[in-house]
């Protein structure tokens, strides 16, 4: 476990008024041991407590491994699946004094399991994302190129997938042509969306049986996990031709994301960068479209503070790393969003998408 971000932690802990906080497998718990074991419903998971002490709590199946990655310093709590797991927390909380303790936890956290814990032991649960995203919210060097590194295979995609868009292919066909490019590039871990015609206008479309007809407007959003580091773009094109209407709402889009890239400076307060891409959507006369944020952290998770919203009261900083993605959504009719993620590096603003946010019509035979 890295000493500075266990000093984080307990930090954050103590000013939080917590005793301890529970890491369930997770993105998070890779940051923190190097290593993310398998979620399942068996109970699993770390405890740090404000004192930098820490145990970790498996099922009988997972102990011996477990023990072998966390070493002798770390010890493992472990039960058969013929026992029930809360009375070995409970032994593990009474041996490290957590009875009716206050206990944060992380994302991945099952909320079944903590009730059963919470009704044993008298513990009392909290939200802890906070804690463990403010501990990696500042990139150091190593990661900052990884994320450079993560970017530039994502511009690299881009070429590939806009020669395959045509009609008649289906929006599944597009990503498993975005999964097949990552598989030859030794990628494994990838996230891709492609929203076809008025399926563009649902933010977070979650089907895939759209088909790409002459005139469409296609909506891709996709990343990859590239030395623990995501990236994330979105790009939106059309196909065979663009009406007046559609060009207005794509520079609109395009003009927003670029002011929210020209705010987003060391020393900025957040919910400035959100107001000043939004107001140009706003004066538009379109912005009861613009129903998301302007963006989000992103790192060792896809979604991670600082999160680029109005509600936020971060100011930016070196290390930071973040999406700017304006979006115009006309419900069951069309979508526009541009999104790239942008740093705040040892010199300025980075923009580490390359791609080109040019109006793309792609010609059909």
């Amino acid at each position: 476990m890295d000493k500075k971000y266990l000093d984080n932690i307990t930090t954050a802990l103590q000013k939080a008024g917590m005793d301890a906080i529970l890491v369930a497998p997770s993105e998070e718990m890779e940051f923190i041991l190097g290593f993310r074991p398998h979620l399942c419903e068996r109970f699993q998971g770390l405890f740090i407590k404000k004192d930098g002490s820490s145990f970790y709590v498996c099922n009988l199946l997972s102990r011996d491994e477990m023990q072998l990655l966390l070493g002798d310093e770390i010890e493992v709590f472990s039960w058969s699946d013929s026992e029930n797991f809360v009375d070995i927390v409970q032994t593990a909380f009474e041996k490290h004094n957590l009875i009716g303790a206050n206990i944060a936890v992380n994302s991945t956290a099952r909320a079944f399991n903590a009730f059963t814990i919470a009704q044993k032991t008298g513990t009392v649960f909290c939200d802890g994302r906070f804690i463990l995203e403010q501990m990696r919210i500042i990139k150091n060097e190593e990661e900052m190129q990884a994320l450079r590194e993560s970017s530039a295979l994502v511009d690299s995609s881009f070429e590939t997938i806009l020669k395959f868009i045509k009609p008649g292919v289906t929006e599944k066909e597009i990503v498993e042509k975005i999964q097949e490019f990552f598989l030859s590039k030794g990628i494994y871990e990838f996230n891709a969306l492609a929203c076809v015609g008025k399926n563009s206008s649902y933010p977070h479309y979650c089907k895939d049986d759209g088909v790409v007809s002459y005139g469409d407007v296609v909506l891709i959003d996709w990343g990859c996990r590239h030395k623990n580091m995501w990236s994330d773009m979105s790009r939106t094109v059309f196909v065979g031709t663009v009406t007046e209407h559609q060009k207005r709402l794509y520079n609109i889009v395009k003009t927003a994301q670029q002011k929210g890239i020209d705010t987003a400076q060391k020393g900025c307060f957040v919910p400035d960068v959100d107001k000043v891409a939004r107001q140009v959507i706003i004066d538009a006369g379109y912005g009861d479209t613009f129903i998301t944020r302007l963006g989000h952290g992103i790192g060792y998770a896809i979604h991670e503070a600082p999160y680029i919203s109005q509600i936020s009261q971060i100011t930016l900083d070196t290390g930071m790393a973040f999406s700017i993605e304006p979006g115009i959504y006309i419900a069951g009719e069309i979508g526009i969003r541009i999104e790239d993620v942008v740093m705040i590096g040892p010199n300025g603003t980075e923009v580490l998408n390359k791609t080109t946010k040019d109006l793309i019509v792609i010609e059909c035979d």
